[in-house]
């Protein structure tokens, strides 16, 4: 069993304090978190800072921590201008760089601000991954797609680690479960999943896995929990519920239900059903005081689970 960390995202305008940032990541790293992950919200009334500065700023102040982002919707990108990103991103940290990927799901709303076609979303998301290898791995590339086309053209430098850095498929569907055990270099689980939804969505995973003759042994599994600590449990959750509105826009019972919330004794039980669900890898998000919650998660919590 291994642990991640949430990095802090959550600032409005004129609040970042860098200081306190770098003394957060390299804190992190201090405590022994295997890795640093963001997440991306482009557009929503949520004050979120982009993951891929923000990794390039946690990658600076840290020399060990890995630094990923669960997920990236891809389907709202160029292809060609986030390889680039990313494979410079993973060259200044000097290969610490995780990438997790997804289609977002339907988002007729956000379509439109992207000129992404609602019809053709998932045709999108998986030939802009073929065109992201195919920039990574080959010299020159080349692909001839319905939307884009590589005709002999390069991209240098290529990323640190070879043949690219892992690829994390999100997504909860049967579709995406299956293309991720196909595609993927692991599956990690939404932290708007219930810990029910996120074992049968394992069990999924890995009858996938078998069906494409990939063993389980080189796949990892990792679910994302939305955390808080506290010795009021009434305190807790309320505080969590309120977060998780202004991040989703609006409550929602079963995003509720996911996050692990109370005592010490409450989540070292809410983290150890994640772990017999499937999870190698749970990655710890507080919402409110994070430095806070993870000087207590590191010193209280993840002592009375397995490592």
């Amino acid at each position: 069993m291994r642990f991640a960390i949430s990095i802090p995202q959550f600032f409005t305008d004129g609040e970042f304090d860098r200081d306190a940032f770098a003394t957060y990541v390299t804190r992190a790293e201090e405590l022994g978190f295997e890795s640093g992950w963001t997440q991306e919200q482009v557009l929503g009334s949520m004050p979120q800072l982009s993951p891929i500065e923000v990794m390039t700023y946690a990658a600076a102040c840290t020399s060990r921590l890995r630094l990923g982002c669960s997920v990236f919707v891809t389907t709202l990108h160029s292809p060609a201008h986030l390889a680039k990103s990313l494979a410079t991103l993973d060259q200044l940290s000097r290969g610490r760089l995780e990438i997790g990927v997804g289609t977002g799901g339907r988002r007729e709303r956000l379509f439109p601000a992207f000129g992404v076609d609602p019809d053709t979303y998932v045709a999108r998301f998986t030939e802009g991954l073929r065109v992201m290898r195919a920039l990574w791995t080959e010299s020159p590339a080349g692909l001839t797609g319905r939307f884009w086309q590589l005709d002999g053209v390069t991209m240098q430098p290529k990323p640190w680690q070879k043949p690219y850095p892992p690829l994390w498929y999100g997504g909860s569907g049967a579709q995406a479960l299956r293309r991720a055990a196909r595609d993927g270099h692991g599956f990690f689980g939404a932290g708007s999943s219930p810990t029910a939804r996120f074992a049968e969505q394992v069990v999924s995973v890995r009858e996938a896995l078998a069906e494409a003759g990939r063993e389980e042994a080189g796949f990892r599994i990792a679910k994302r929990a939305y955390i808080a600590v506290d010795d009021d449990p009434a305190r807790a959750r309320q505080r969590m519920n309120d977060a998780l509105a202004r991040i989703y826009d609006g409550r929602s019972p079963t995003i509720e239900s996911a996050a692990v919330t109370g005592t010490v004794d409450d989540v070292v039980a809410g983290l150890h059903d994640i772990a017999r669900a499937g999870a190698e890898l749970i990655l710890l998000s507080p919402v409110y005081e994070q430095a806070e919650q993870m000087e207590r998660l590191a010193a209280e919590v993840l002592p009375a689970l397995p490592r």
